[in-house]
C-alpha cells in the first residue's frame, strides 16, 4: 500500500536569499536535495488572496478573495478574517486530490477561509466572543472532536501568540506539534501548514532586520523538531515536503491615511458615539478598505462621486497607483466584490485605516487587538504602549509591509521541494496559481 505523504508549507515572508546553510539548516538541505526557485505570488500580495490562489489554482478575479476582508454593500458593513471556504470559489487542492484518488486524504492547517471546508481533517481559529467583552480560546476542527482531542494533549492554541503583540514562535511550535500527532494517528497523505512565524519581525523592525534574521533561525529550528518527531516514528523518508514563501515584505518608511484623505473632501461621513467617531458607511460616499500595501475604495453615487474620490488620492506622497472601472483589469482586481477603485501604495509606504482627525475620537477599540471591528488591517496590533497598556495610534512604528503587485526581483519569494521536479529546475519561475497543479503531479500524478 502506498503511504506516501506531502507537506505543502506555506511560510509569508520566506526569500530564496534567506535560505542558508548556517540560519536555516534544515530548508536548506531540503533544497539541496530536491530544488529551489523562485515564487512570483498574485495581485494582492496579502494573505488570504495568497492563499485561496495556491488552494484553487485560481487568480483572485476568478476565485474572489479580493482582500483579507469583504465590504457587504447590501449591509453595509466590513468584514475581515472572519468568512467561511463558501466565499472562495474554484475546485480547492484537496478535493482535486479526492478526484484523482480517493485514499488522498487530506489536512488543513490555519489557513484562511477554511472553516466548513470539504478537506479531511481541518484546525484554525475560531475564538469565541461573548457580549461582555470576553475572548474564549477555541479553534474550529474537522471533526468537531479533533481540537478537543489537541486541546487535551497540547491545551489550547497560544492565539495571544499567533497575533498581537505577543506573536511569536510558540503558535508555530503549536501547529507542527499538532500536525506531527495527526500524522501518528490518522496519517493523512496531504498536508497544507501555515507557518506564521516570519510575518511578525518583518513587520515590526523590517524584512532585513536583525530581529527578521533570528525568526528565520527559529522556524528552521521549530521545522528540525518536527522531522525528528516525524523519524521517531518511521515516517520520515515517505515525506515529500514543499515550501511556499507567500510574499515577501518590503521596507517601509511612511504611512498614508486614505480614510482621511476621503473624510478632508467631504466623501467619507462619521457618527459620533460617547464622544468617539465611527464611520458611517451607508452615509460615506467613499470609504477606503485598506490591506496593508492596497485598498479598496467603495464609491457610492456615480461618476461624479468616483471622480472626486480619485482627485482626493491622485497624487498623493505614497501613492503609486490608482485603478477604476475597467482599469481594474490591468492588476486582477476586476471583481464584483472589488471597490469601485483599486489603490496601491509605493513599495516603502503602506496604508492605515485611520478616518479620525484627532486621536482623541479615535473608538475604544483602535487601541485593542481587534481584528474584525477594524475596516482594515493594523498591523501596529504588534506593539504595546506600556504606558497607557494599550495599542499605540503611530503607525511609524510599523518597519515592513507587503501587497504590491510583485512586479520586481525582490518581491518573489521561495519555492523549494525536498524531492526533485522539473517544476524547480533552475531559473524557472513559479506562480502561486500553479502550487495546485504541482502538488496534484508529485502526489496523484
Amino acid at each position: 500500500m502506498d503511504t506516501t505523504q506531502f507537506i505543502l508549507f506555506t511560510a509569508p515572508g520566506l526569500r530564496v536569499r534567506d535560505i542558508q546553510p548556517l540560519t536555516t539548516p534544515t530548508l536548506h538541505a531540503w533544497a539541496n536535495a530536491g530544488g529551489i526557485t523562485e515564487l512570483v505570488p498574485a495581485f494582492p500580495c496579502v494573505t488570504s488572496p495568497v492563499q485561496a490562489s495556491i488552494m484553487t489554482g485560481e487568480p483572485p478575479s476568478r476565485h474572489g478573495v479580493i482582500a483579507n476582508g469583504f465590504y457587504h454593500r447590501d449591509r453595509h458593513e466590513v468584514e475581515f478574517w472572519t468568512s467561511p471556504n463558501s466565499v472562495v470559489h474554484g475546485q480547492p487542492i484537496w478535493e482535486a486530490l479526492r478526484a484523482a484518488n480517493s485514499a488522498l486524504t487530506s489536512a488543513v492547517w490555519h489557513v484562511q477561509n477554511i472553516k466548513e471546508a470539504t478537506a479531511d481533517f481541518i484546525v484554525t481559529p475560531a475564538p469565541i466572543h461573548h457580549p461582555d467583552g470576553r475572548t474564549e480560546l477555541w479553534c474550529y476542527s474537522r471533526p468537531a472532536n479533533l481540537y478537543p482531542q489537541l486541546l487535551e494533549s497540547f491545551g489550547h492554541f497560544p492565539l495571544q501568540n499567533y497575533w498581537g503583540p505577543l506573536a511569536g514562535i510558540a503558535s508555530t511550535e503549536w501547529i507542527l506539534e499538532a500536525a506531527a500527532w495527526l500524522i501518528e494517528r490518522h496519517a493523512p497523505r496531504f498536508h497544507w501548514i501555515y507557518l506564521p512565524h516570519l510575518d511578525y519581525a518583518a513587520q515590526k523592525f523590517g524584512p532585513d532586520s536583525a530581529e527578521a534574521r533570528s525568526a528565520l533561525v527559529e522556524l528552521d529550528a521549530a521545522l528540525a523538531e518536527f522531522v525528528q518527531h516525524i523519524e521517531r516514528l518511521g515516517l520520515a523518508r515517505d515525506i515529500t515536503y514543499l515550501v511556499a514563501g507567500e510574499y515577501a515584505l518590503t521596507d517601509v518608511t511612511g504611512v498614508v491615511y486614505p480614510n482621511r484623505l476621503l473624510r478632508q473632501a467631504g466623501l467619507l461621513q462619521v457618527v459620533e458615539r460617547d464622544g468617539a467617531e465611527y464611520i458611517d458607511f451607508e452615509a460615506s460616499r467613499a470609504f477606503a478598505m485598506v490591506d496593508h500595501q492596497f485598498a479598496h475604495v467603495f464609491v457610492q453615487g456615480g461618476e461624479t462621486v468616483l471622480e472626486q474620490a480619485r482627485e482626493a488620492l491622485q497624487g498623493v506622497s505614497g501613492i503609486q497607483g490608482l485603478f477604476s472601472g475597467a482599469e481594474r483589469v490591468a492588476v486582477g482586481l476586476d471583481h464584483p466584490r472589488s471597490g469601485e477603485i483599486i489603490l496601491i501604495a509605493r513599495e516603502d509606504h503602506w496604508l492605515a485605516y485611520y478616518w479620525w482627525l484627532d486621536d482623541r475620537a479615535a473608538p475604544p477599540f483602535t487601541r485593542t487587538v481587534d481584528i474584525h471591528r477594524k475596516p482594515g488591517y493594523d498591523p501596529v496590533e504588534l506593539f504595546f504602549d506600556p504606558q497607557s497598556k494599550a495599542i499605540p495610534l503611530r503607525p511609524s512604528l510599523v518597519k515592513g509591509s507587503h501587497g504590491v503587485p510583485a512586479t520586481q526581483a525582490r518581491h518573489r519569494t521561495a519555492l523549494l521541494c525536498s524531492r526533485p521536479t522539473h517544476r524547480l529546475s533552475e531559473g524557472q519561475l513559479v506562480r502561486d496559481t500553479h502550487l495546485k497543479r504541482i502538488v496534484l503531479e508529485l502526489l496523484a500524478g
